[in-house]
């Protein structure tokens, strides 16, 4: 999501590929919802029972060559959604919603954003890192993969955030390395910024993670926020002709399909061939996670992506007013109802009903 400087009073953007939410009235301070000491348990032995879930079939996830493969070998498409801000819509993430999310979507990832200014991270470092804490357990106790994303936004220079961010993923990295369900997505939506100043901050950050955990993918972001270049005016042979010198990552691309067309679709096609990428964010709208759907073009890039094994996470699983939030506004203050379509707009539903057609996750 981005947020250039000229619309900083008014929350919301349109500028090429990401945009920035915020709630129509600002959100008091940040607030972790308390879990339900038995909700949380029995979530939990319900999923060590089952052997059916994502995680469990996967297992540790690995990259190889250009694809995201799973324990076997195999290439493997994860498909889920992304969190909006934790300092906004905090209360859509329950047990309640990721039950659905996981048994009624039957999603295989939750992407935990984590927003590191706009009232995010730098306000409450403690809070919030506790927070993902909690939601890294909470998808694990369903069997999903969680993916933690460093949402740095403004300034789009991550290198800005780079002592915050080795902070929080060596201590994320750390309770967490003996799980086989996660992904770090170390930069959200770089902007502003050259691909070189980018790879700089991912080659001083992969070695603080893999001093405590040598093993879990790391994503990397890209320029234009999150595009490969092309709403920089470049393209992938920027990152092609010079990738970040470390193994078992992948690059970031953003999309939204009433916005970016054919010159995006297109890039994303010819990276994929060259370097492993995974879409972590995308939208059915325009540019501002807002506006009219543009289901035909999201359709190709859906098809795009399951032929070629390229794993992809929606925005957002929230109640914000937008038309890419998948509730209805107020659906989250009385707690749903989350499963099924009766409280989704058309973009959510037309997204539920793609990650209900789960991939048929190879294991020989």
């Amino acid at each position: 999501m981005r947020r250039p400087l000229s619309t900083l009073l008014t929350g919301t953007a349109i500028a090429g590929l990401g945009l920035f939410h915020s709630p129509v009235q600002a959100a008091p301070g940040p607030t972790v919802p308390s879990v339900s000491a038995s909700a949380s348990a029995s979530a939990s032995a319900s999923a060590s029972a089952s052997a059916n879930t994502p995680a469990a079939i996967n297992g540790r996830l690995k990259v190889c060559g250009v694809k995201l493969c799973n324990q076997y070998g195999k290439p493997v498409q994860l498909r889920g959604m992304s969190s909006h801000g934790l300092q906004w819509y905090s209360r859509c993430l329950t047990d309640g919603s990721l039950d659905a999310l996981a048994g009624d979507w039957n999603a295989d990832v939750l992407r935990i954003s984590l927003y590191v200014q706009e009232g995010g991270y730098e306000t409450n470092p403690r809070e919030f890192t506790d927070r993902v804490h909690q939601l890294i357990e909470m998808a694990t106790a369903r069997g999903m993969y969680a993916l933690v994303d460093w949402h740095q936004l403004t300034p789009g220079d991550p290198n800005h955030n780079l002592q915050r961010a080795k902070t929080f993923f060596t201590e994320i990295a750390q309770r967490h390395r003996g799980k086989t369900n996660l992904l770090y997505d170390i930069a959200n939506e770089p902007n502003g910024v050259s691909w070189s100043r980018i790879k700089s901050y991912a080659e001083q950050l992969i070695p603080v993670i893999r001093a405590q955990d040598p093993h879990t993918p790391i994503l990397v972001g890209t320029h234009g926020w999150s595009s490969l270049g092309v709403s920089d005016g470049r393209d992938e042979t920027d990152v092609v002709g010079d990738p970040v010198r470390a193994s078992n990552i992948m690059y970031t691309f953003h999309f939204y399909a009433a916005s970016h067309g054919r010159e995006y679709l297109d890039a994303l096609d010819r990276a994929s061939d060259r370097i492993p990428v995974f879409v972590t964010e995308f939208g059915t709208q325009e540019a501002s996670g807002d506006g009219p759907n543009d289901f035909g073009r999201t359709q190709q890039y859906l098809d795009l992506m399951a032929r070629k094994k390229i794993s992809w996470v929606n925005w957002n699983f929230s109640d914000d007013h937008r038309s890419g939030a998948v509730f209805e506004p107020g659906t989250c203050d009385p707690g749903g109802p989350w499963t099924g379509t009766a409280s989704l707009k058309p973009a959510g539903a037309w997204i539920r009903d793609r990650i209900r057609t789960p991939d048929a996750f190879p294991t020989s």
